[in-house]
């Protein structure tokens, strides 16, 4: 059942739109499969989400604003047992706005909204002592910036939070990324596991709140560590070129939060003991995805998925209320040639029931929502 390089693409690249829409802040799943590619890989490729994220409830019509983020890597194979790889993503983020006229989230001039947006780079060196093993390591440099504003009843208007912003300047930090493969080559299997640290951004921010003339702007820096977490890969050849395919993740978000200190000063007024966070989470992510790959001919090839994420709580923030989801997703890869490949593939979410939350008290519910990803991606060896 040993499988060529093209039908070994059919499953490590899998479908671009892996984990486009999952708890969180997380966005790309942070894969490291072009990586553990044979031989010398490349790969650069773009995925694009379109969701609608509404409630009924709240007249809220969508929230969720069309996003789209690249990735690239390239490895190359060293020596026969020394591999280096370089790999780029955008593997946290938040892109979402409010109507103005919303009398929950607006005011008739803005809606609240919010801009995360970071960037990873993930150098690694691997070690093979024989055709099975691959021990791998590297550090991880990522960059992250914001700009939120809040605005309407929910967040006690004009009075209060209602005219509030912070835009936290671009920062970057340092971490690092340690895992394990082992594959049987004969038969197609490949199985991996990663860690990947957690990064503690330190950033300079402004922020501005105007009806409260002895707290109306504050310059000052937050704290925001990025999360811990695993990515478990797993592969094996079930048939003549047809694989099946598995991912499952884990992400530490329970312990994330963002604090800014005016944000916390005005919250806390009149109850001091009560400081509200610009955005935390209340529990960790598990996700999965599995599925299968199958070489029709030469050229063509496809893959088909199901997948679960469990989201990061319920009740959850206004910025993002969405707990999890269920997903389904279709593949197809066209190799005009031996050594490159055009990728694509399409994935529909059904988004999970969230009630949305400021300051821990509940807003209302945003329920009976989707999503659609697609995803382009080009690999070549050389």
């Amino acid at each position: 059942m040993r499988l060529n390089h093209l039908s070994y693409a059919i499953l490590l690249t899998a479908l671009p739109t892996a984990s486009l829409f999952a708890a969180g802040l997380d966005r790309s799943g942070q894969s490291i499969s072009a990586f553990l590619q044979p031989g010398n890989y490349a790969e650069a490729g773009i995925t694009v989400l379109d969701a609608e994220v509404k409630s009924n409830e709240l007249n809220v019509d969508d929230m969720a604003k069309s996003y789209y983020f690249p990735s690239a890597a390239v490895k190359v194979q060293a020596t026969d047992k020394i591999s280096l790889g370089l790999i780029y993503d955008q593997p946290y983020g938040a892109e979402a706005e409010y109507d103005a006229a919303s009398q929950v989230f607006g005011n008739g001039a803005q809606g609240t909204s919010v801009d995360v947006k970071t960037e990873s780079l993930t150098a690694l060196i691997g070690y093979q002592p024989n055709e099975n093993w691959n021990f791998y390591a590297g550090p991880v440099w990522q960059t992250v910036e914001a700009n939120i504003k809040l605005r309407g009843a929910a967040y006690g208007g004009n009075a209060k939070l209602g005219t509030y912003n912070i835009e936290m300047e671009r920062e970057e930090a340092y971490g690092w990324l340690a895992g394990v493969a082992y594959s049987i080559p004969e038969i197609a299997l490949k199985a991996a596991i990663t860690y990947r640290s957690e990064i503690e951004h330190n950033t300079k921010s402004n922020e501005t709140l105007l009806p409260h003339p002895s707290l109306s702007a504050l310059t000052s820096s937050v704290d925001a560590t990025t999360p811990q977490s695993v990515n478990l890969d797993f592969q094996t050849g079930i048939a003549k070129d047809t694989l099946a395919f598995a991912n499952v993740r884990w992400v530490h978000w329970s312990q994330f939060a963002v604090k800014p200190t005016l944000l916390g000063n005005v919250s806390s007024i009149p109850a001091p003991h009560v400081r509200q966070n610009l955005i935390d989470y209340s529990d960790d992510q598990w996700s999965a995805n599995v599925g299968v790959g199958h070489k029709f001919n030469s050229k063509w090839s496809g893959s088909a998925s199901v997948g679960y994420d469990s989201g990061a709580g319920n009740p959850i923030t206004t910025l993002g209320p969405v707990e999890g989801n269920w997903n389904v997703g279709l593949g197809g890869q066209y190799s005009p040639a031996e050594n490159y490949f055009i990728q694509a593939g399409v994935k529909y979410f059904w988004l999970g029931d969230a009630t949305a939350q400021t300051g821990g008290n509940p807003v209302g519910e945003f329920e009976n929502n989707h999503a659609l990803g697609y995803g382009l991606k080009i690999g070549y060896r050389f």
